[in-house]
């Protein structure tokens, strides 16, 4: 590894060191465990969830994006890119997923796919089975980042030790005991291991604190700040084109592209990924705060990660490899502290995931593939065992041990093939093959069984040929012409350019055929395919979570049924899974020779869905009940029977949700009928009113004038005045009712363009000055000089200030005040008319834009006119794109403090106002046009 990395440190030290690290995490664990005993659980915390999914941090984030950053730059960024998107639909997605694994009791990503398909035995074997495979690699590369830096840290230390000697073995092993105290001591696999969480979340901690230690360390203390380390950086060509994108970007075959989408994937599918997100969440609203506090987790453990590989890359060159800067680099400066301290982040990145990642898959394993087979391959001898407990547990430890000795062979024979990252990215690729089944099972009713067993297999065919077995060839497991030549010489068959897809970067290349098949295999099938009624009523429970009631209410069994199972059958079963206590509590009040009954075998198939998993619990109850009660066809097709009852009673659910809202929405639109026959009513009464008053007076003073022709000239002169006023009167009423015919037919004649707005105004004021002055009211006018050209109509916007000017002029008192405002306010004009009158009620300040409405319809005095003036003057306005309403004046009481009307006179006002578009902006939603309709 080159020489300059300082004095190295005795292995004996290094490892009292980690062990007594260790140590501490056993203790921690012990201890919450013993809090969450007492009923203080520390996993109630959405932080201790938020710092526990920094589980995906791996040794890949503490040693493998330093050494992706010394050749790509900035290109390590994708692989926490994903992961923060996946974040921001957390409320969409995650939330979701949640939901469904509380309320079916999911043990892993396996027993949540084969839930959501049926129950599928098949499918969760195949997930676990892939997922293991695909897994072990990954755990392969913890143990090669901890011995590697290890051998560094000590200056070659237990590095040549023979096999199960040597560090990568001891830490193996030691991580082993851990997940098997902590992760597997439990039946119940649906409930928390507090103490496994809570050491996740200090690792993180301490994992975040150590490499920001060696940044600040590296950056300062080697190189004086930061500056001076971009400005070396700078100076050296070779290390220069890291800064630029050309480095991230340039010849990556999309690799940016993919990474993000394979991480994003990975965060939602890597089983230690849903055993900390899923499974050992204790409430959804912990979601909330890992929202933005695991991409800030994100953000700050990458800060320093390009300096860092600068650095590395200034002071080695090509001497010492960049996985390994994060150690190298505080030994090179004569910290040996630091670089312990590193050597324990690193320790902690890779104990995290090697015992969170070991406990989920030895569940998976256990429950979708050693459990399946034995209840299928030896019922009668499983049937015999009162107590099952210790088998399960058995088979846990034992898969435990399996996984991480795989893991190490995988890393004494492969590993040394592979940088830290490119391992890590053939275990992303494997488990985003259970992405496209996991998303669209989701939200798609019609996704089938076969449609996703399908799919996994041909996804994970194709990932093991264009990613695993080239792999196996790099390690010198097959023949290097594997990878140059393709099998049997055939070249369109070479795994790097499979069917002459060449040029591509491996990875995505590999993502990019295996999702075709995943994905093609997967809606192909479904859509072809029929389900059962176990998958409809699984379809309809994942995808409606949020509309169901939550509880699974089943309606009692049809009469035919003669055989069925009783509750001491159903006790016996549950009892041989979790034990004499929970099963006589979960049947309590029940005569054991009652028939169970579907709730009773829906409650006991969930009992042990925590614990064996979904599908292995269907066939625990298939091969368990005692045959005189019920043989096991006839059991699953009660099962069925119930499931396919389940969804159609949810199915009713629905359709009654929908009827009641459909019931409102006619109860609410019969309100408004009968509301607007009364408004009808009010306004022909108005109407025939105030069309009789004026006629009554022209008809009055006509017969005057024509029976008295001698009449006075002054006398004549005055009656004659009266009736061109009260014809004006009436045919200002007629207009009205006309006007509003015709803008609720749209027979309106428009003509819109720019126009200028002051001058509009000014000729409202003129149209309305007599009735100011009549009345004594004082009418003040503030309109600046040169406003902007707004879109309208100008006699509409002229009717509109008129109407507004009259309703002040009608309802402000003798000797008060009216005033009009126009100002430009965000890209629009603003028309304020403010008077000081009575005001109108909060209550009231949308009832006066209503047809037939007036602000005196409930006084005991009703103000003239048909109350259509406020109703046209909205519809023109909104049809121009402003808006219209009412205020209280500015300065003045609140008018809806008491009643509306005249009897507030001590209110100062009421503020009509409307605003109308500048030129050259298009109002929202207008469909005016600059032209004559």
């Amino acid at each position: 590894m080159g020489s300059g990395l300082g004095v190295g440190m005795g292995w004996a030290t290094v490892l009292i060191a980690a062990l007594a690290y260790l140590s501490v995490l056993f203790a921690i664990a012990h201890w919450a465990d013993r809090r969450a005993a007492a009923g203080r659980s520390v996993i109630a915390s959405p932080t201790i969830f938020a710092l526990s999914l920094a589980v995906y941090c791996t040794t890949w984030t503490f040693y493998g994006s330093v050494g992706r950053a010394a050749t790509l730059g900035i290109g390590f960024l994708p692989v926490y890119l994903g992961p923060t998107l996946l974040m921001l639909l957390a409320p969409l997605v995650l939330r979701k997923i949640l939901r469904i694994a509380k309320a079916q009791r999911i043990t892993s990503i396996a027993d949540f796919l084969a839930s959501r398909y049926g129950h599928s035995p098949l499918l969760g074997g195949l997930v676990a089975l892939t997922a293991t495979v695909g897994v072990t690699p990954y755990i392969a590369l913890q143990l090669k980042a901890v011995a590697v830096s290890f051998d560094v840290l000590t200056g070659g230390g237990l590095g040549t030790a023979p096999p199960f000697l040597d560090s990568g073995f001891l830490i193996a092993a030691a991580m082993a005991l851990f997940a098997i105290v902590f992760g597997a001591r439990q039946i119940d696999a649906a409930e928390h291991h507090p103490g496994m969480v809570a050491a996740i979340a200090l690792e993180s901690l301490v994992k975040l604190v150590a490499f920001l230690a060696v940044g600040l360390f590296v950056v300062w203390g080697l190189h004086g700040g930061l500056g001076a380390l971009f400005d070396a950086a700078a100076s050296r060509p070779d290390i220069a084109r890291l800064l630029g994108s050309e480095a991230a970007l340039g010849g990556a075959g999309g690799a940016w592209v993919t990474t993000t989408i394979l991480s994003a994937a990975a965060m939602l599918c890597l089983p230690r990924q849903f055993q900390v997100m899923v499974i050992e969440s204790v409430d959804e609203r912990h979601l909330e705060r890992a929202v933005w506090l695991f991409p800030l987790y994100l953000l700050l453990i990458n800060l320093f990660v390009l300096p860092v590989a600068l650095s590395g890359l200034l002071t080695f060159g090509g001497g010492v490899d960049p996985d390994l800067f994060v150690v190298a680099l505080p030994l090179h400066g004569g910290a040996q502290w630091l670089a312990l301290l590193a050597f324990l982040g690193g320790l902690s990145a890779a104990a995290g995931m090697i015992v969170v990642e070991s406990v989920a898959l030895s569940t998976m394993l256990c429950n979708d593939l050693v459990m399946p087979v034995l209840l299928r391959t030896r019922p009668k001898a499983l049937a015999r065992s009162a107590d099952l407990a210790p088998l399960l547990l058995a088979v846990r430890r034992a898969a435990i041990l399996a996984i991480l000795l795989f893991g190490y062979g995988y890393f004494r024979l492969a590993g040394s093939a592979y940088a830290l990252v490119s391992i890590g990215l053939i275990s992303f690729a494997a488990v985003a093959q259970f992405a496209p089944a996991l998303i669209g099972g989701l939200y798609w009713r019609g996704a089938t069984r076969r449609g996703a067993i399908g799919g996994v297999s041909a996804g994970t065919l194709v990932w093991a040929y264009t990613l695993l077995l080239p792999s196996f060839a790099r390690s010198g497991w097959l023949p290097a012409s594997f990878i140059a030549d393709g099998p049997w010489g055939l070249t369109a068959l070479r795994p790097y350019a499979l069917l002459g897809l060449e040029g591509w970067d491996p990875l995505a290349h590999a993502l990019f055929w295996s999702a075709l098949a995943n994905i093609g295999t997967y809606v192909a099938l479904s859509l072809f395919d029929r389900p059962g009624a176990a998958e409809r009523a699984q379809a309809v429970a994942f995808v409606d979570v949020f509309e169901s009631s939550g509880s699974t209410s089943i309606p009692a069994a049809p009469e035919d049924w003669r055989s069925e199972a009783s509750v001491g059958d159903l006790t016996r079963v549950v009892a041989r899974f979790l034990g004499l206590q929970r099963a006589e509590q979960a049947f309590v009040g029940a005569a054991p020779e009652e028939p169970a009954g579907p709730e009773r075998l829906r409650l006991a198939e969930r009992l042990l869905a925590g614990a064996i998993g979904g599908a292995s619990a269907r066939v625990a109850l298939a091969s368990s009940v005692s045959a005189g009660a019920v043989e096991a066809a006839e059991l699953l097709r009660m099962l069925d029977e119930t499931s396919d009852v389940i969804a159609h009673s949810r199915q009713l659910e629905l359709k009654t949700v929908e009827l009641e809202r459909a019931t409102d929405a006619l109860r609410a639109a019969n309100e408004r009928l009968t509301e607007l026959d009364r408004l009808k009513d009010d306004f022909l009464s108005t109407v025939t009113h105030e069309l009789r008053t004026p006629l009554t007076s022209i008809r009055a003073l006509s017969e005057i004038l024509h029976d008295d022709p001698g009449l006075d000239s002054g006398q004549r002169q005055e009656f004659l005045a009266v009736i061109i006023k009260e014809s004006e009167r009436l045919t200002r009423l007629i207009n009205q009712v006309l006007d509003m015919a015709k803008i609720e037919a749209g027979l309106l004649d428009w003509r819109i363009g720019s126009i200028d707005p002051a001058q509009a105004l000014t000729q409202a004021v003129a149209a309305t000055e007599a009735l100011f002055l009549e009345r004594g009211i004082a009418l003040s006018v503030d309109i600046p000089g040169h406003l902007q050209l707004v879109r309208g109509d100008e006699d509409r916007v002229i009717q509109v200030a008129v109407n507004l000017l009259s309703n002040a002029a009608k309802f402000t008192p003798p000797g008060g005040r009216v005033r009009l405002q126009a100002r430009p306010e965000g890209g629009r004009l603003r028309v304020t008319v403010t008077d000081s009158g009575p005001g109108v009620a909060p209550k009231d300040r949308k009832l006066v834009f209503d047809r037939f409405r007036q602000a005196g319809d409930r006084l005991s005095g009703k103000p003239a006119g048909t109350g259509l003036g406020l109703a046209i003057a909205k519809r023109i306005v909104e049809h121009l794109g402003g808006d219209i309403g009412v205020d209280d004046a500015p300065g003045g009481a609140d008018a809806g403090s008491g009643e509306s009307g005249t009897d507030k006179s001590d209110s100062i006002g009421a503020a009509f106002w409307f605003t109308l578009p500048l030129a050259g902006s298009a109002p929202d939603g207008s469909t005016a046009r600059d032209s004559t309709e």
